[in-house]
């Protein structure tokens, strides 16, 4: 009776992981439910009761809504569960070990097309109707954190908003608890059309690059961005529109160009990561990427924070 037992659940577990994939929020649902004493018990074996078993537990209900689409065996879904909650509480360890929150839970790899992003989140709409929610405190650290593809790491997520590392964990936090309750009120809710609007901000950072090279940034700064628009780095505030222009057209005659890499486009936050190629007489002139993380008001841009990816350590690089 007990093989007859596993098997129907596996039937089960594999009908309500295609149904998730494919945007069934409600079966996404029913499949943490019914593996969150499982995972909890992995989370407890692991780090013990306290705090931090309840944090490891929300930080994988949100990577599985991030990462359903990437369970290959839909009847296995509870071992990936299972091993979503496990790396999460080894991170923790690691973190409390080195005394310096700096956890890492699973993310999606390096996503390269727009086609390939919107296909891998079907759930995207319900979920940014849930992250739209939140404080502007808190929803910039989260977007980085689960949907941004190069600037997830606490550290980075320091650095891009200018606030200790702490803080983003504090954040966070408060984030992941919000999130689970907002979540169960916005998933049966009609929502923007997230798609749509990917799209149309691939277009838009596409159009916006190709103006930039035509010498036409400004007029892009002017019809799409508020005219007090601000420019920051590190939380630090560099100035306003004529830096951006400048900022682009320097970039521009030093021989540096940049490519999107990836989109995310809310109603209020949307962030563009880009490569940056330098030209091959300044290999160094520039790092490898930049995020252009900007806040919208009215449908225009109204602040940019910029956050450039540190260049590989050479003695890092250098190990065995």
């Amino acid at each position: 009776m007990a093989v007859v037992s596993e098997d129907i659940e596996r039937v089960e577990d594999a009908a309500l992981t295609r149904a998730a994939q494919r945007g069934d929020a409600a079966a996404l649902g029913l499949l943490l439910e019914r593996h969150r004493p499982g995972m909890r018990a992995v989370a407890l074996s692991l780090l013990g009761p306290g705090p931090d078993v309840d944090d490891v537990m929300q930080d994988a209900a949100l990577v599985a809504l991030r990462r359903i689409g990437d369970v290959r065996d839909p009847a296995a879904v509870g071992a990936w569960l299972r091993m979503v909650v496990r790396n999460g509480s080894r991170s923790v360890r690691r973190a409390a070990a080195r005394t310096e929150p700096l956890a890492e839970v699973p993310l999606p790899p390096g996503l390269t097309t727009p086609e390939h992003v919107l296909d891998k989140h079907a759930l995207r709409d319900w979920i940014w109707e849930a992250v739209e929610s939140l404080s502007p405190a808190l929803r910039l650290p989260v977007v980085l954190r689960y949907f941004s593809a190069g600037v997830t790491s606490y550290q980075q997520i320091a650095e891009a908003c200018g606030i200790p590392v702490g803080t983003v964990r504090s954040r966070l936090s408060q984030a992941r608890t919000g999130l689970a309750k907002a979540l169960e009120a916005t998933a049966a809710g009609a929502h923007d059309d997230v798609r749509r609007r990917t799209e149309e901000s691939w277009l838009e950072v596409r159009d916006t690059l190709a103006a930039a090279e035509r010498g036409e940034y400004g007029k892009v700064v002017s019809d799409r961005y508020t005219p007090g628009v601000t420019l920051l780095s590190a939380g630090q505030h560099l100035g306003g529109s004529e830096l951006l222009v400048a900022g682009m057209e320097g970039d521009l005659s030093a021989g540096v160009r940049q490519r999107p890499a990836h989109v995310i486009a809310g109603r209020s936050l949307v962030v563009w990561e880009m490569n940056l190629v330098n030209p091959p007489d300044a290999p160094d002139h520039c790092p490898p990427g930049v995020a252009w993380i900007m806040t919208l008001e009215g449908g225009r841009v109204d602040r940019v924070s910029l956050y450039h990816t540190p260049r590989p350590d050479p003695a890092v690089l250098a190990e065995p």
